[in-house]
């Protein structure tokens, strides 16, 4: 279980979340971001159960659509499965063409588009070796990342410049040339952005099936991860808040926790501090090109595009029991999208992650309903306040996006054109081939299930 703790955090990565996500949180809202990352974090505790419940039922390498076509039909799954498909394959490149962005300021003038090619392919070779191998090395990894965040945190121990009640009472924001009591819309704004940067927990799914007892070991995964999440971006935020010599300056600030450091700590500490963002950022890389391989083994095994694409996909390696093949596919897909605009990337994943969402919550709420979730091994408590806080959360957020007439609306517009592309797949290929989630079905194999090609 702690290796899959050491992949999972790696996906959600927190230092770069700190130092690239979570700047919009205070440009957004100033010192309301602090509201703004308990409220998300109150969202992330709800979507955590429904995935702890949802994949202690399912430890599937297929993730989100075994759960959601296990519970809703295949029709909804394989909607799932499209846009899961489309998340996956483009982060590896987005965090590529991120890492040159990071280490601008250590070394100017770095090529952005070889820098995220090389890690791209760096993360597909470390990709090829034994699951238990890429632990060791995304933990270490995982060691230097939470060593950078431990340095911004102490920072704070030369002495606070404000109270905690201070902030909380009264939270600030920045205007035009002063600073203004924070607004609920800003920080409502400012929470959107702070649950994408602490998602990421429920990726433990992903490296399931190679975990030892995974039904009854998943959910403790998903729930540490959690926690490590929310303590590993919540104290950062806290202690640059408290001590940030100029809050004005913090909020309008392009890099507010590096300038933080550099002000507290010196400018040679700020850059060993990017450096260690940017092996962070190659470290979620390294991680999720292993989620994305299996989450592809586990379609090619469902038998979603034919053969001998599935084949393909089902092969493993002989000696590291990797889905090797999987993963090259992997590799090819994301080196490629690093020759694409990072806005075209961010658009067409944007909110890919809201139907994801959507997509599990229902279907907690429908498995406990029909039966389907009956025998997981872990139930979330209070069932269904989770599910629908996380569908209320995803409400506003959609307002919030469809509201902004420029990325917003296009990014849930192209969201929904991959629903109804898969939809169309589904149903004018897959429904007559008569396509579900044959792997979940543990005790009883549907008939013909012996051609399906499984993990040995």
């Amino acid at each position: 279980m702690i290796g899959v703790l050491f992949l999972t955090l790696s996906t959600t990565t927190p230092a770069s979340s700190v130092f690239i996500i979570v700047p919009g949180m205070l440009q957004a809202a100033g010192s309301g971001a602090l509201w703004a990352m308990l409220i998300a974090g109150v969202v992330l505790v709800a979507t955590a159960f429904i995935y702890a419940e949802l994949s202690s039922a399912w430890p599937i390498a297929g993730g989100e659509y075994v759960m959601v076509g296990r519970t809703m039909g295949p029709a909804a799954g394989f909607a799932i499965l499209g846009v899961s498909l489309i998340n996956n394959v483009l982060f590896p490149p987005v965090a590529g063409l991120g890492i040159s962005a990071v280490l601008a300021a250590v070394v100017p003038g770095l090529p952005q588009v070889p820098v995220a090619i090389g890690i791209v392919m760096v993360s597909t070779l470390c990709g090829l070796l034994n699951i238990r191998m890429n632990a060791w090395i995304t933990g270490v990894f995982l060691a230097i990342e939470i060593v950078g965040l431990a340095i911004v945190t102490s920072l704070v121990l030369a002495g606070p410049l404000r109270s905690l009640p201070e902030l909380l009472v009264h939270p600030i924001m920045p205007s035009a040339a002063t600073l203004i009591p924070a607004t609920p819309e800003a920080i409502g704004l400012a929470t959107t952005i702070g649950i994408f940067a602490l998602n990421g927990c429920g990726t433990a799914v992903y490296f399931a099936e190679e975990l030892h007892e995974a039904p009854r070991q998943i959910a403790r995964a998903v729930l540490w991860a959690l926690v490590l999440t929310l303590l590993c971006e919540g104290l950062p935020l806290l202690v640059v808040l408290l001590g940030a010599p100029d809050l004005q300056a913090l909020f309008n600030a392009a890099n507010p926790f590096g300038m933080f450091v550099a002000e507290r700590g010196g400018s040679l500490l700020a850059n060993l501090v990017a450096i260690g963002v940017a092996i962070a950022i190659l470290n979620a890389a390294i991680a999720f090109l292993l989620a994305c391989a299996r989450f592809f083994y586990s379609t090619g095994r469902d038998m979603s595009w034919g053969n001998p694409l599935d084949a393909w996909l089902c092969v493993l390696h002989p000696r590291h029991s990797s889905p090797w093949i999987a993963t090259i596919i992997c590799g090819v897909i994301g080196v490629a999208g690093c020759f694409l605009p990072m806005s075209l990337l961010l658009l067409l994943s944007g909110t890919g992650l809201i139907a994801v969402y959507a997509g599990i919550a229902l279907a907690a709420i429908i498995g406990r309903r029909n039966g389907a979730t009956a025998h997981a091994h872990y139930r979330m408590p209070l069932h269904p306040i989770a599910p629908f806080v996380t569908l209320a959360a995803l409400v506003y957020i959609v307002i919030l996006n469809w509201r902004d007439v420029g990325e917003g609306r296009l990014s849930l517009i192209a969201t929904a054109a991959q629903i109804m592309l898969s939809l169309g797949y589904y149903y004018f290929v897959l429904r007559r081939r008569g396509w579900h989630v044959h792997r979940s079905l543990q005790a009883h194999p549907p008939a013909g299930a012996d051609a399906i090609p499984r993990r040995p």
